[in-house]
């Protein structure tokens, strides 16, 4: 709308200004596509006019159409990535380690033609990192391919309104989606299947036991948590919203589709639901891969996490797990956010033992012990289907100087206590 332009607001001086740009981000607010995600619910924070006219002034000095999408992309994650550092914001919830995203785009090597899709997107990395090996990896495409590609091969939930508008926003510098169409969409993905389906999954669904979720009451707006989620097409009905996440990707997978997906460590060793859908990850999809991560690098502290990289297969009788290989990055390793921080070159041997176009001449190597095979037989064998496997010895546990941090140790505790609660509150319903 011309009363949104910034030649209409650029002039403008005072309450005139402040005045002005008010109207502008109401009216932005209400348009379709693209536009109406990004300013969703947008409001003027800046109290002084004589400051929200300093800014203009500021922009106004720029010429922008003389950086390219890269640049003002790069520009755009690294606020992000700030924010992302300032633990009283808790923005860091919603950020995934640089390192642990192209390590998994990597071995998934998304191609052009691919669709992808991330349920739980937060701040768009997944989709960008997938974006830039598609662009790096492709080869020569005409000009029709890739506006398709940029147009449509991406999707990404999230159900903060906040984080959408600022993925959506994040994808659009670097490219991605038009004023018509969004690749971001403000929801709650496990709601109901979508009907669509995605060549690629990448994501890290939230962690926490419950899923946050947004009521629309008299009053206006309150949040709440989710129990469980009653759906068709989940095989189990848990409170857990990891398991669930898993349930919702094995639905939008598509056949033959790839899967790299960040859940924490209860999600391989949770018994009830937990060991059904285990089950079913094993015997009705091909779960070739797992990356055990170290601690230490996430934001929330104390966070044991796993990457697992699956494919789907059409039904059989038997099982489409043939071996597990498993990489284990967190015995005898320390990493924290700002001393020792997680780096690529940390991720270089499980991403060139783990490539999937080297899948069929996978081996066990002489001197790699983080590196292992474990068939299916021995995974079916284990009690309750735990696939919690670890092998390695950590060295030095009863040294003070080889622990983790306490707050980490504390979070980590906090987090088994929880995990056990749960666990006797399902034997406590059992038993009435």
């Amino acid at each position: 709308p011309a009363t949104c332009q910034w030649n209409h607001l650029a002039p403008l001086k005072g309450a005139d200004l402040a005045k002005a740009y008010a109207t502008a981000l109401e009216t932005l607010s209400r348009q379709p596509g693209l536009i109406g995600t990004i300013f969703a619910r947008a409001r003027n924070n800046i109290e002084e006019p004589a400051h929200l006219n300093r800014l203009v002034r500021l922009i106004e000095a720029e010429t922008w159409s003389a950086f390219g999408a890269d640049v003002k992309g790069g520009l755009y994650e690294g606020l992000l990535e700030r924010t992302a550092s300032d633990v009283k914001t808790g923005a860091g919830q919603y950020f995934t380690p640089r390192p642990v995203i192209e390590a998994c785009v990597e071995v998934v090597a998304p191609r052009p033609g691919q669709t992808v899709c991330d349920p739980a997107c937060g701040t768009g990395g997944f989709l960008l990192a997938a974006y830039a090996h598609m662009r790096q990896h492709g080869g020569a495409m005409d000009r029709r391919a890739e506006r398709r590609m940029r147009e449509e091969a991406f999707t990404g939930y999230d159900i903060v309104p906040g984080v959408a508008r600022l993925a959506a926003m994040n994808l659009y510098l670097h490219g991605l989606g038009t004023g018509a169409a969004t690749p971001i969409h403000r929801a709650d993905a496990l709601l109901a299947d979508p009907g669509k389906r995605w060549d690629v999954i990448l994501t890290n669904p939230p962690f926490g036991r419950k899923q946050s979720v947004r009521v629309f009451t008299g009053d206006g707006e309150a949040e709440t948590e989710r129990e469980d989620y009653e759906r068709p097409d989940f095989g189990v009905t848990t409170g857990n919203k990891q398991l669930n996440f898993m349930q919702h990707i094995m639905t939008v997978l598509a056949p033959n589709g790839t899967a790299a997906v960040v859940l924490p460590d209860n999600v391989l060793f949770e018994g009830g639901a937990g060991e059904r859908i285990r089950r079913k990850l094993l015997e009705q999809f091909d779960f070739h891969t797992l990356l055990r991560l170290p601690t230490g690098i996430f934001y929330r502290q104390g966070v044991k996490a796993n990457v697992l990289f699956f494919e789907a297969r059409p039904r059989r009788t038997e099982p489409w797990t043939e071996a597990l290989w498993v990489y284990d990055l967190r015995t005898n390793k320390r990493f924290t956010l700002k001393e020792r921080p997680l780096r690529g070159a940390d991720m270089a041997e499980f991403t060139a033992l783990a490539r999937l176009s080297d899948r069929a001449s996978r081996r066990e190597v002489e001197g790699v012990e983080r590196w292992k095979c474990f068939p299916y037989a021995e995974l079916a064998a284990r009690e309750r289907l735990d696939l919690n496997l670890s092998w390695l010895r950590e060295e030095g546990a009863t040294d003070p100087a080889s622990l983790p941090p306490p707050a980490e140790i504390a979070a980590s505790i906090a987090e088994e206590l929880e995990t056990a609660l749960t666990r006797f509150r399902a034997v406590a319903a059992r038993l009435g």
